[in-house]
This record gives C-alpha cells, sequence and structure tokens, in this order.
C-alpha cells in the first residue's frame, strides 16, 4: 500500500512556519548588516529577543491552533507584538519586516480582533519615530507599512481561503470514498438478497409446475393401471392423457428455462387458464366447476399469475389429499380494489392449522408480495377451502 501524503492543512503549516523563519531571519540580515552600529548589549538584545520571536511565531502558532481557544491566541499576540515592538524599537525601525507575518497570522481571528493586531503592528512600527519625535519619519514610513500590512493580509486571506476550500475537497473526497464503500457493500448486499429472492421464486415456480403435471400424470397412470385389464380402451385413454400432460409439463419446464418471466396467464385470459385447469381436474374424475362474478377486468400480470398458481395448486392438493367428488372455483371481481379466488371442495378436509405446505407457503409468499392475502378454512370431514385476495 502507498504511504499516505501529508494533509494540505499540514504542508500550508509546514510552509507558513518556513515562510515565518525566512522573513524574520531576512530582516536580522539586514538590521545587522546596516551601516549603523549596534552595542553589545543592544546585539545580544536583539538575538535573544528574535530567538523568543521566531520560536513563539512557530510553535506558539501552532499551538493555538491546536487549542483554537480565544484566550490562547489573545496571549499568542499579547507576547508577540511587544516582542516585535522591542526589535523593530532596538533597530530604529530597520526591522519593520518582522512584523508582517503577525499580520498575515492575524486573519485566523475575527475581524476586530485582526484589526486590532494590525492597529497595533502599526503602531509598533511607529513607535521607534514617535519616541524620537521624528514626526517627518513617520509621514515617509507609515504610508509604505500600512500598503504592506494590507497586502500581506489580503495575501494571506486568499491563501487561507484556498487552503480550507482544498481541506473541503479532501474531505468531500474522503467522505466520497467511503460512501463509495459503503455502496459497494450495499450492492453486494441487495445482489445476495435478490439471489436468494430469486432462488424462492423458482423454487415456487418448479412447485407450481412440476408439481401440478406431475400429480395430474400419477393419477392418470393409477387410473390407467386400475382399469387395465377391466377396460383396455379407457386405460389407454388415461395413458394418453398422461402422456399429453408429460409433453405439456415438459414445455413449461422448457418455456420458464427460456424466459423465467413466461407464465401461463401471458398467452390467454386468467378465466380461460383457470378453465384449463379445471379441465384436467375434470379429466382425473372430479366434478369441477368455474364460477365467475363480476365484471372480469385486466389485473396485473403478477396478481392474474398468483390466483392462477393459487388455482393450480388447490387442484393438486384436491386430486391429491382431499378425496374429494367436486370442487369449486370462484373467481368474484364483485369488490372495487380486490380479486378474490376461492377453491372449495367436499373432501375429507383437515384439521384447523394443518393444511400447511411448501406450495401453500409458495401461494402466501406470492400474495404477501402484492399486499394480498391468504386463507384457509378447513375441518376434518367437512371439505377444504383455499381463499386468495390480491389487489387489483
Amino acid at each position: 500500500m502507498a504511504k499516505k501524503g501529508p494533509s494540505s492543512r499540514a504542508l500550508a503549516g509546514h510552509v507558513g512556519d518556513i515562510a515565518f523563519a525566512v522573513v524574520v531571519l531576512a530582516s536580522y540580515v539586514a538590521t545587522l548588516t546596516s551601516s549603523r552600529p549596534f552595542t553589545l548589549r543592544e546585539a545580544s538584545l536583539l538575538i535573544v529577543t528574535g530567538i523568543a520571536y521566531l520560536s513563539l511565531g512557530i510553535y506558539g502558532f501552532a499551538l493555538c491552533e491546536r487549542l483554537g481557544s480565544p484566550l490562547a491566541y489573545a496571549l499568542y499576540f499579547g507576547l508577540q507584538i511587544p516582542l516585535g515592538t522591542v526589535i523593530v524599537y532596538l533597530s530604529r525601525g530597520n526591522a519593520w519586516l518582522i512584523l508582517l507575518p503577525l499580520a498575515g497570522q492575524s486573519v485566523t481571528l475575527r475581524r476586530g480582533a485582526m484589526l486590532l493586531v494590525c492597529a497595533l503592528l502599526f503602531v509598533a512600527e511607529l513607535s521607534p519615530f514617535m519616541l524620537a519625535g521624528n514626526w517627518a519619519a513617520i509621514g515617509q514610513v507609515a504610508a509604505p507599512f500600512l500598503a504592506a500590512i494590507v497586502f500581506v493580509v489580503l495575501f494571506t486571506q486568499l491563501a487561507v481561503n484556498e487552503q480550507r476550500a482544498r481541506a473541503k475537497v479532501e474531505q468531500l473526497a474522503a467522505e466520497l470514498s467511503e460512501a463509495n464503500a459503503k455502496l459497494r457493500d450495499y450492492a453486494l448486499r441487495v445482489e445476495e438478497l435478490a439471489a436468494a429472492e430469486e432462488r424462492n421464486r423458482l423454487a415456487r415456480e418448479i412447485h407450481d409446475t412440476l408439481g401440478h403435471y406431475l400429480t395430474a400424470i400419477n393419477v392418470q397412470l393409477e387410473a390407467a393401471r386400475a382399469i387395465l385389464e377391466a377396460d383396455r380402451d379407457r386405460a389407454l385413454d388415461a395413458l394418453h392423457k398422461a402422456q399429453m400432460l408429460a409433453k405439456e409439463g415438459l414445455a413449461d419446464v422448457r418455456r420458464s428455462v427460456a424466459a423465467l418471466r413466461a407464465t401461463p396467464t401471458e398467452s390467454r385470459p386468467l378465466r380461460e387458464a383457470v378453465q384449463a385447469l379445471a379441465e384436467e381436474c375434470r379429466a382425473a374424475g372430479i366434478r369441477t366447476e368455474v364460477v365467475v362474478q363480476g365484471d372480469v377486468r385486466p389485473l396485473k400480470p403478477q396478481a392474474e399469475l398468483t390466483l392462477y398458481r393459487a388455482a393450480q395448486e388447490g387442484l393438486t392438493n384436491v386430486r391429491r389429499h382431499a378425496q374429494a367428488s367436486q370442487v369449486r372455483l370462484t373467481l368474484d371481481y364483485t369488490s372495487a380494489d380486490t380479486v378474490r379466488l376461492n377453491v372449495e371442495d367436499n373432501g375429507v378436509g383437515a384439521a384447523e392449522g394443518a393444511a400447511s405446505g411448501f406450495g401453500l407457503l409458495g401461494i402466501r409468499e406470492r400474495a404477501q408480495i402484492l399486499g394480498g392475502q391468504v386463507r384457509v378454512h378447513s375441518r376434518p370431514g367437512q371439505g377444504f377451502t383455499l381463499e386468495v385476495e390480491v389487489p387489483g
């Protein structure tokens, strides 16, 4: 992994420290190499105050930035301005350049505090001339120094604004990177959930399709075996029906593999599809009636498929478990907001709560996805009723 580079804020801090040191050293070089002679005492005092001024300017200001306390800034400028005034006084105004870094640092303060610092720096520069009563020199120095302060403040403000903007960009880039990482994580989770949902849907489709056809084929084969010796023609007819059901089931499986979204209700109305299921049930020897109530209206494809699969599952259960002689399917369109399917037989029934299985579970899942509901009514010896209601 590549080593992470310094932030723009840290880099700007290092550049500021270097600039502060360069200005102080340049000012001292100009002062100590001027034509004016300094006594040993004056030179020593200049060096000591310069070291204190430089050290405080680098480390003291960095501490103020970390603390962010108005009191820390007040203490810092309260020490630096007197030190700078002493240096300017000892240099007889020649070290005026040393005060400009403080003007640049003052942009971190509130506007009123910044103006106060700049005013004190202005006075500090003019103090040697004011104490000497050299008003002519004040007139010569005041305007250039004031222009220098204004220039430093404006330039530093621009640099600070650019630094803040860069820091904001870095922060936004970090947040964007974190958001992208979370988004990738969420995408993986969604993919996993979608895969799980698709597996459940395929399981329902396999059960609803193959289970229905295999049950019907089994019924026809059992009928053929039962009457094979007594009525060969009827046995052959049952075998022919079983063969046709096997072909139809195989075709349905192939259609599902080719296009998983293809459904038995796409190519024909729901009523006709349910009638076809009823015909298969009649072929198994069970009297089957289809009743439609209300005005038939088109439904959403998923709603029609759910009702179709419910009818298919209900009739499969009738042939497999109910031992019923008749079954009634009712499509009820009388409600303006919902459509209800009832599958009611006169078979052996079951105890309340005993009616379960993967097929009914799949029907419940389909209905719940649409915001519908499934109800089962059954008692031993009193038949079985499956009721499915979906929005429509």
